[in-house]
Formats: structure tokens, C-alpha cells, sequence
């Protein structure tokens, strides 16, 4: 095999020994899936915001954008849930470019995994540690979440990923809320059946073990937009979308029907701006239609401390992507208290 091992890394359970999330950390994290899950089963009807950079690229600029957050969703908490995007793993189309701090905890520098999943781990537990904010992140690598699994409050499956049995089959594992985005064909019928094989019991291989799951009642759906053959987007966030969405679920039987909107990617055309017209349309047509209030439980937005992207390498902007474009931090508070008045 044209395959060179570069070296043996941990089992999470020894990273997890290694730096381990405090017992009263752990006990809010508790208290805050309890607190998530009952949104997504109907018992609460506070409006989820799943918000943050689109890769978090740099710890203190993602634990400083995580506070700021914190503060905000203090005073929002009557209305919102905020779930931080800490997204560590990042899908690339052709396999070129930065893949995230699992594979590169320093952007401009070498690969390294070892140190990347001890740094995403870190990441991670500051956050938690410093803000009382546990997060969601990306099943990029299914076997990969073991190291955080202790830690994540939300996860999702992508548009590049959602078709994968390994996929389907791990967020049959899960014991918190697990989002299955729509595939970059925009097909629905795809992303259901996902879901359907989420919520279901499954025997497989897992880390070389025999598992046998039980099935995640939580898994749900994301609409993300999708892409034509001619390459054009085609959003999915529409009225009429939600709608042909709603009827689909009418006709499976899933528990806990949900829908979160991914208002960047192919629903904004990676435009970050129009993010905030989108969760407008997302939520008149929520409000307009009291079945879809029901099954639309929140959106996903992409923001940072500093407004757009920049390039790896050269003179470094604090708290900028380095990925896609996201929303400055002034627009996302304004936008905030805007969902909070609205939802």
C-alpha cells in the first residue's frame, strides 16, 4: 500500500485522562444537552442560534469570540439557545487546502495531528471552562469525535458526508441532537433518509470494535442550499421549501420532526451579508405558518469577531476566517437581539 504511518496517536481515552473537562464543567454540560434536548423535542420553544466562525482557526480568538457570545446569550436566554460553532474539521471539495486545527492547529505551518487533537480538545474545554458555553462542531471524521465526545452539545453531518453509511450509522450513537444537512445536490429525499438511519438501532465495526447502537431520536434536519449541474446555487430556505419539507416528514415516521437553516453556504451563496436578510424570510415564514413554527427550530449562521476572510499567511487579522466570509461581530449582536425579538 502506498501508506506511511507517521505515528501511533492516543486512544481518546487517554487524551481524555490526559486533559480531562472539570467535574463541575461536566455538570453544566449536563444540564445545558438536557436543556437542548427539550428543544428539539418540542418541551421548550426557545429558538436555537447555531453561531461562529466557519473554522475556528485560532484558541484565543475563538474562546474571546465564545465569551462575547456568552454575555449576549445571557440576556437573550429567555428566547435563545446559542451553541457556539467550534468547528475544528473542515470538508475540502478536492482535497486542496486548509483542513482545519485537527490537521493544522497552526494554519501557516505542517500538518500535525497529534498536536492538532490535543489542541482541538483544549480548545474546547477553555471554552467550556471559561464561558459555561458547551459547543456544536462538524462529524467530519466519524471515528475522530471520540476525542471530544465528552464535550459537544451538537454535531453535523455535511452535505459531502450525509450519504456516507459510516456517518449514518455513528450519529445512530449520538446522545445529543445530530444535524444531517441536505446533500450539495440539494435532494431531500437524501437527507431523510439519513435521518431515518440515525434514529434506527445498528450493528457495525466502530474503532475496531463490535458496537451495537440505539438509535438517536434527536437526529433532524439541516438545509444548507444545494448546487445544479450547471454549478448555480439553488437555495433551499424558501417558504415553498419549508413547506415540501414539512410534508415530507408528514409522511415518514420520524420522531421529534426538526429543521435547522444553514443560512451561509449554497443558501447565501457564501454572500455573509445576506445572512441576515435570510433568517429574516426564515423566520416571517416560521411565524406565518404555525406547523413550520413548530418544525423549524433554529438557524445556523457564520460569524466572527471581524467581518469577511483573509488569506493563510502574511499579516494576520485577530479573529478573521481564514476560510469562508462570516458576519462581523457588530452585525451579529444586532442581529441577535433582532432573532430574539422575533423568533
Amino acid at each position: 500500500m502506498s501508506m506511511v504511518i507517521n505515528k501511533q496517536l492516543p486512544l481518546p481515552v487517554l487524551l481524555k485522562e490526559e486533559y480531562p473537562l472539570p467535574p463541575w464543567a461536566a455538570q453544566a454540560k449536563v444540564r445545558r444537552d438536557e436543556e437542548i434536548r427539550k428543544i428539539f423535542t418540542g418541551e421548550s420553544d426557545k429558538f436555537i442560534v447555531l453561531i461562529g466562525p466557519c473554522s475556528a482557526d485560532n484558541e484565543d480568538a475563538v474562546c474571546d469570540y465564545v465569551s462575547r457570545l456568552a454575555k449576549l446569550g445571557e440576556q437573550l436566554s429567555q428566547r435563545l439557545m446559542l451553541i457556539p460553532r467550534i468547528y475544528t474539521n473542515k470538508p475540502r471539495t478536492t482535497g486542496e487546502g486548509y483542513k482545519g486545527m485537527l490537521h493544522q492547529p497552526e494554519p501557516d505551518k505542517a500538518p500535525d495531528l497529534l498536536a492538532g487533537i490535543t489542541a482541538i480538545r483544549k480548545m474546547h474545554i477553555r471554552a467550556i471552562v471559561e464561558t459555561g458555553l458547551t459547543a456544536a462542531d462538524e462529524m467530519l471524521y466519524p471515528e475522530n469525535r471520540s476525542y471530544l465526545d465528552d464535550l459537544l452539545s451538537y454535531e453535523a453531518v455535511g452535505a459531502r458526508s450525509v450519504e456516507d453509511q459510516q456517518h449514518r450509522l455513528t450519529a445512530s450513537s449520538l446522545d445529543i441532537p445530530v444535524g444531517m444537512k441536505n446533500p450539495t445536490s440539494g435532494d431531500f429525499s437524501v437527507m431523510l433518509n439519513s435521518v431515518t438511519a440515525a434514529q434506527h438501532p445498528h450493528n457495525f465495526i466502530y474503532r475496531g470494535n463490535d458496537v451495537t447502537t440505539s438509535g438517536n431520536p434527536l437526529a433532524h434536519v439541516i438545509l444548507r442550499g444545494g448546487v445544479d449541474k450547471y454549478g448555480a446555487c439553488m437555495p433551499n430556505y424558501h417558504y415553498e421549501d419549508l413547506v415540501r419539507l414539512l410534508e415530507m416528514y408528514e409522511k415518514r415516521p420520524l420522531e421529534n420532526p426538526a429543521a435547522i437553516i444553514d443560512v451561509n453556504h449554497s443558501n447565501s451563496n457564501k454572500q455573509h451579508k445576506e445572512q441576515i436578510r435570510i433568517v429574516s424570510e426564515v423566520l416571517h415564514s416560521r411565524n406565518y405558518n404555525p406547523k413550520l413554527k413548530k418544525l423549524i427550530k433554529g438557524v445556523m449562521v457564520e460569524s466572527y469577531l471581524e467581518e469577511g476572510c483573509q488569506t493563510i499567511g502574511g499579516e494576520h487579522i485577530y479573529g478573521k476566517s481564514i476560510t469562508d466570509p462570516c458576519l462581523g461581530w457588530e452585525d451579529t449582536q444586532r442581529l441577535l437581539y433582532k432573532i430574539a425579538e422575533n423568533c
